[in-house]
């Protein structure tokens, strides 16, 4: 799947999950394949509401079984980095963080990226429910099999200088 047919998709998931975008939304909706070339499996599909010095919201769309890879917000500036709460709008998320591994977890890195994926404490969200993480945590997320949308409250996002594991990675 290209960028534009991903971004496509991603209105359309929006509007059959009855998450009404305005026009100009819709044209600022976000598609990155973090410079894998791999965006089925690897990607993120996203529309920012609202990020400033204080706060952020965002709206994220996962395909299903597509990986949102391992990464960290850092101290930047004199702020501790950014700290977030997902809440799972539709589908299931499970999300992995730091902390004790969990046994039979239910995803997997995607294939030859193993490496890049070091926390394994397993979080699954249903719509409705959330979690929130910490500040300079590393963490990674994966859509279920019907993929998934995310709602994203944070502290102020620099998606710029998050921290990924995999040093191929581009934002």
């Amino acid at each position: 799947m290209n960028f534009k047919e991903a971004k496509k998709r991603t209105t359309r998931e929006f509007e059959e999950k009855g998450i009404v975008l305005t026009e100009g939304e819709k044209d600022r909706i976000e598609v990155t394949d973090f410079g894998l070339e791999r965006l089925d499996e690897i990607g993120l599909q996203l529309i920012v509401y609202v990020n400033n010095s204080r706060y952020c919201a965002k709206e994220m769309v996962l395909f299903p079984g597509q990986t949102c890879p391992e990464h960290r917000h850092p101290p930047v500036g004199g702020s501790e980095g950014k700290m977030e709460t997902f809440r799972c709008r539709h589908g299931k998320v499970f999300l992995y963080v730091e902390g004790e591994r969990t046994r039979d977890r239910n995803c997997n890195a995607p294939p030859g990226n193993e490496e890049y994926y070091t926390v394994k404490k397993e979080i699954i969200l249903y719509p409705g429910e959330q979690f929130t993480i910490r500040a300079d945590t590393k963490h990674w997320f994966q859509a279920g099999k019907e993929g998934a949308i995310v709602s994203e409250f944070s502290s102020r996002s620099r998606d710029d200088l998050d921290v990924f594991t995999n040093p191929a990675i581009e934002r």
